[in-house]
């Protein structure tokens, strides 16, 4: 494939963007080569500047669920449009928003609209530390929850890819009240809840972690989590903004049947445009202002024409979808594990739902940070690139999920499968 264009593109980007990019991973560093510059997209498809069509196996990160440029999301997009794009003041959308959201995750009473998983995540945290009076949060190695200051402590996701789990920027003091587990390791959470006895918080987790590849719980993990966080008297907190409406109508919480008091959202709600949320008991978001004393505003939390397009989304949310997605995603899963015996490749395919990585590594299992690190980023690197030079879009990082949408069709999988073996041969030799 040519990428002319895109090549320019990086090269005046750089003159006025940080790195040419507003988000580290956009950058294609881990991945040694030059990102893609994205023209437009529709259905399972996205165009870049020179032209060039790719099956696209990201969806936006994960937000588009349904695919790229789907007539009804547009339509409520534009139909909102015409009455205003914000207002900066209470509109009806904004409730049936939270009415709809209430009605499909089983966590949350009350839910409060923000702008992204980031703002999302960080406001849970407040307020957490707000309703306990407590200032400790637990979270664990390379669990991604955005780039709020606590959580840039052993992050995932682009932090593992730029080698800075540990930001400049971050200060001693706000380190010091973030402590560190091991995700799948109980024993790890409760040696810190009982050395910092009383005074942790919350537990913050991402139920399935998707910031450092696909990594699922272990059976019993987010059942002893809740227990523990019972036992010890603090919060726990779902990040969902990844699995939330992805693994099912109600999140990862449905599908693992584990509910937490407090739970972040993001991506799929706001149907492609910037949106985050929050929710939990009626007893613990009520101590948000202006009810309570815990501070957190947005002049465009609500925005209608996010709501608007989160919303058709989540009408369009059933049980039909879901195994359509499943039905998808299993068959390039079946096809990738295929190709890697016939290959005789050294990798392993996880997936949960419409959620999947492939770790080039010689282990068996991938469970936590650590397994995670030891993966092959070179052979990764060199995978992505000749995947995308036959049409075929993943994401930019070994330490990234998949994310497949419901418009990917029998042709679409056949050429991903097709593609894959042709990678992983040309990888052996």
């Amino acid at each position: 494939m040519i990428y002319k264009k895109s090549i320019l593109s990086f090269k005046e980007s750089k003159k006025v963007i940080p790195g040419g990019v507003n988000s580290p991973v956009r950058a294609f560093k881990s991945v040694n080569c030059n990102p893609i510059f994205f023209k437009k997209g529709k259905g399972s498809k996205v165009y870049d500047e020179d032209g060039n069509e790719y099956i696209d196996c990201v969806s936006s990160w994960g937000p588009l669920i349904l695919g790229h440029s789907h007539k009804d999301v547009n339509k409520s997009i534009i139909k909102a449009s015409k009455s205003g794009t914000t207002f900066g003041a209470p509109t009806v959308i904004e409730t049936e928003m939270a009415k709809k959201i209430i009605s499909m995750v089983p966590s949350i009473e009350k839910v409060r609209m923000v702008n992204s998983g980031t703002e999302a995540t960080m406001s849970a945290i407040r307020l957490a530390r707000g309703y306990t009076k407590k200032n400790y949060i637990i979270k664990f190695s390379g669990n991604y929850h955005g780039h709020g200051d606590s959580f840039l402590i052993k992050a995932g996701s682009g932090a593992i890819t730029l080698g800075l789990p540990d930001s400049p920027g971050v200060t001693k003091n706000i380190a010091k009240d973030t402590l560190i587990a091991n995700f799948n390791d109980l024993e790890s959470v409760k040696k810190l809840l009982i050395s910092k006895k009383n005074k942790v918080a919350a537990i913050i987790v991402e139920p399935v972690a998707g910031n450092m590849g696909l990594v699922l719980p272990k059976k019993g993990f987010l059942e002893g989590l809740k227990k523990l966080s019972m036992n010890y008297n603090c919060l726990l907190i779902f990040d969902e903004v990844m699995s939330g409406f992805r693994l099912a109508k109600g999140g990862a919480q449905e599908y693992y049947n584990v509910i937490p008091d407090i739970t972040t959202l993001g991506k799929i709600i706001g149907g492609g445009l910037p949106v985050g949320a929050y929710g939990g008991k009626k007893e613990i978001m009520d101590f948000l202002a202006p009810n309570g004393p815990v501070y957190q505003a947005g002049t465009l939390s609500g925005n209608p024409l996010a709501m608007s397009a989160g919303l058709t989304i989540l009408n369009k949310l059933n049980i039909d979808l879901y195994k359509k997605l499943n039905r998808i995603s299993k068959k390039i899963s079946d096809g990738f594990k295929k190709n890697i015996s016939d290959t005789k490749t050294k990798a392993i395919v996880k997936r949960v739902g419409s959620m999947l990585t492939l770790f080039f590594t010689k282990k068996k299992e991938i469970q936590n940070y650590e397994d995670a690190l030891e993966c092959d980023t070179k052979k990764f690197g060199k995978y992505f690139k000749l995947m995308l030079d036959q049409g075929i879009y993943l994401a930019p990082s070994q330490y990234e999920c998949l994310f497949f949408s419901a418009a990917l069709n029998n042709s679409d999988i056949n050429k991903i499968i097709i593609a894959n073996k042709i990678a992983l041969q040309k990888l052996t030799k």
